[in-house]
């Protein structure tokens, strides 16, 4: 089995699903746009080989440099899960005629527009939708759809450049603030708790499913600097109150056309036990979700995902023990990591159920949480019962402080 696999060390979780590839007899030729030598050394001694092209986002270029320089080596398989060279992925299948997502579907999971078109042929609920590449266009859709409204990329990913807007004032304001941004989606605004539904499929069929609880949801988390935002995978998706966003999910990927790989859609539970589709993209999802995937089932997702791809098969024996929650902190001031409060009452009340912890050192700049889910630090929590498990995720957003001047 030979896999190109494409940016095999960014962003960072993609160094272990290189790792998993490796482990499971894949030979795994790597591609970016850096040279070999910046690559880590822990993910190069994975690698088979390696392909540097000046840009993964100049997607014919970018073929035309790869394919040719590949062809000999007889490869199976082509995977991406970066969201950005979903589509560069699917242009290589075809050009060396490999199994895998096509073009116009990964268009499909990239476009938020056509995705919903997709899901709304198939009978699927989705939130009001318009796309819009001008102010005017924004304003008409903004009119027949009503406030609350989302602004958002329409190839966007995670919650980026993307906005509430309460009414026609905030709207300009908005326009403002994504005038960079070439095609937006304009949505209506569910209101209900945020979820995830996420999926390791062998053709088509769900081999492993998770769903996680995002607290708050993430466009609220991303308009506000003071908010520690928080995460929890849950530890049974196959619970009657996950059930409507679960169906949904598995409709999603019928009509989505998913073969083989990670799915991780976004829906909404409203009050009334309705669940709304909000996107999906074909690719795992980020912000440390599949470690805490590991840390909820006691297995190796990387890896499984890796075996799923190449040899269709999946495994593991995984236990759904645990919910796993985790905290992402943002630092109180600017500058330079100065202090940190409350680590020891944290690591003292959370005991054996504190199951990761990574937090700038003291003297380390501050990162922009405008640019990184991650910001200035996290932690992992787990716990076999939800309500403790909440309990210390929610110890973790009030207490631990970290201080940057």
């Amino acid at each position: 089995m030979k896999v190109l696999f494409i940016s095999p060390h960014y962003p960072e979780e993609m160094q272990e699903f290189t790792r998993g590839l490796s482990e499971v007899g894949a030979r795994v030729y790597g591609v970016g746009d850096v040279p070999l030598q910046q690559i880590p050394s822990h993910v190069r001694r994975y690698l088979s080989g390696y392909i540097q092209t000046a840009s993964l986002f100049a997607e014919d270029r970018a073929v035309a440099d790869i394919a040719p320089a590949v062809r000999h080596l007889g490869l199976d398989r082509v995977e991406c899960l970066w969201e950005p060279c979903i589509e560069l992925a699917a242009k290589l299948r075809e050009q060396l005629d490999l199994p895998g997502m096509r073009y116009v579907d990964a268009v499909a999971f990239r476009d938020k527009a056509i995705m919903k078109e997709r899901l709304v042929a198939a009978g699927l609920r989705v939130p009001h939708f318009a796309r819009a590449s001008t102010a005017s266009m924004v304003w008409e859709a903004a009119e027949r759809i009503g406030y609350p409204l989302i602004i958002k990329p329409i190839a966007g990913a995670g919650s980026k450049d993307t906005y509430r807007v309460e009414d026609p004032k905030g709207l300009q304001a908005v326009l403002d603030l994504v005038k960079h941004v070439p095609e937006v989606s304009v949505e209506e605004y569910i209101d209900g708790e945020e979820f995830t539904y996420d999926t390791v499929c062998i053709n088509g069929v769900p081999a492993f499913d998770s769903v996680a609880q995002y607290i708050p949801k993430p466009i609220e988390a991303r308009s506000k600097e003071w908010i520690s935002p928080a995460q929890i995978v849950l530890r049974d998706p196959h619970i009657p109150q996950l059930e409507p966003g679960v169906t949904l999910g598995k409709n999603v990927l019928v009509a989505m056309g998913v073969q083989t790989g990670f799915t991780h859609m976004e829906w909404y539970l409203k009050p009334n036990g309705e669940a709304v589709f909000g996107e999906i993209g074909g690719r795992a999802p980020g912000g440390k979700l599949v470690d805490q995937m590991n840390f909820a089932n006691d297995f190796d997702v990387y890896r499984e995902w890796a075996r799923s791809v190449c040899w269709q098969t999946f495994n593991a024996d995984y236990k759904r023990r645990y919910h796993c929650g985790a905290v992402f902190k943002r630092a109180i001031g600017q500058g330079r990591i100065c202090a940190i409060e409350g680590l020891d009452e944290i690591r003292r009340q959370c005991g054996p159920w504190l199951v990761g912890l990574n937090l700038l050192p003291i003297g380390s700049p501050r990162r922009d949480w405008r640019n990184t889910l991650i910001s200035d630090g996290w932690l992992f929590v787990r716990h076999p019962d939800y309500a403790t498990c909440k309990k210390l995720v929610d110890l973790a957003v009030s207490d631990l402080r970290i201080f940057a001047r």
